[in-house]
């Protein structure tokens, strides 16, 4: 059975909507997109840190109640768990402060065993974080030495641009491991002042990772791949919020190339009408997230799959 083994990190998000907080929830870029599996019946992994505090506690606990072992999280002793604030616009979509007191000693964990055409999720800055980066770093060169597919999202946000230059290398390398990328034109702009996809591809993503998916919020979705060159577009939607948005599209794109058993071997020649029935996942996962301030997909749109 393939499973999909994500590392990154959990964090505490508090919704404000109109100024006042509206809920409290377990969040994190990558651990959005295993909450998401998890629910939708994907046998998962998640790499992790958090603190031995009640932040830590409850996300460990929103981990159990989601079918997901807390194996593989190392409980620091000293330090707290992060937490972000995330404001609310006018759009339904999120400003964020984050609140983060992190010990010296980091990422103290085992991981778990990875299998040929097991998926490997890595994201954010996490997947850049000099701290961290040897952990992550033996993780996809066990993937790659196993022939699992390794998922990038690089998840570049703001706060980070100043970085961008230094981050470079670090980002090649995520790259050169990947199979596939999956970005949003605002990560683009915030790594290499760029906005055009085919530009973005062309110059900074195909020579490392053929396969790239690029979104931009509510308009189109664009596929560039060694084969395929195509843009999905996306049903209007209300939105309540669209923080895991990008997560669950990752989520969604995971759960369809394991639907239609795509394998490490077969990641040059995925047709196109394979990626059509992939995307389509991708789109409806990100869209049911965005109904709710739920970071993950819910429940009840996880019994229809």
């Amino acid at each position: 059975m393939r499973k999909v083994i994500g590392i990154g990190e959990t964090i505490l998000d508090i919704i404000f909507h109109d100024g006042q907080p509206t809920i409290a929830i377990p969040g994190g870029s990558v651990f959005n997109n295993i909450v998401s599996l998890a629910r939708a019946g994907v046998p998962v992994n998640f790499i992790s840190e958090t603190g031995n505090d009640r932040i830590g506690n409850t996300i460990l606990q929103f981990m159990r109640d989601n079918g997901i072992s807390t194996d593989y999280v190392n409980v620091f002793p000293d330090g707290k768990s992060p937490v972000s604030l995330a404001y609310l616009n006018e759009k339904s979509d999120a400003e964020y402060i984050f609140y983060k007191d992190y010990p010296k000693q980091r990422l103290d964990v085992l991981f778990p065993r990875i299998e040929e055409d097991d998926i490997v999720m890595i994201g954010s800055y996490f997947a850049l974080n000099p701290v961290l980066r040897e952990k992550v770093l033996e993780l996809l060169e066990l993937a790659r030495e196993r022939k699992a597919i390794v998922y990038y999202d690089p998840n570049f946000r703001s706060s980070h641009k100043d970085e961008a230059m230094k981050l470079a290398p670090t980002i090649i390398e995520n790259l050169e491991y990947a199979d596939i990328v999956r970005g949003s034109t605002e990560d683009f702009f915030f790594m290499y002042n760029l906005r055009e996809v085919d530009k973005i591809y062309k110059d900074k993503i195909r020579f490392y990772c053929p396969n790239f998916l690029c979104t931009a919020g509510a308009k189109d979705i664009s596929l560039r791949t060694g084969t395929v060159t195509k843009e999905y577009s996306i049903p209007p939607l209300d939105a309540v919020s669209t923080i895991g948005a990008g997560d669950s599209f990752n989520a969604g794109i995971i759960f369809g190339l394991l639907k239609y058993d795509v394998r490490y071997r077969d990641l040059s020649r995925i047709s196109e009408a394979t990626w059509d029935k992939v995307v389509r996942y991708g789109i409806e996962f990100a869209a049911d997230v965005c109904r709710s301030f739920s970071n993950s997909i819910s429940t009840e749109f996880a019994k229809q799959l």
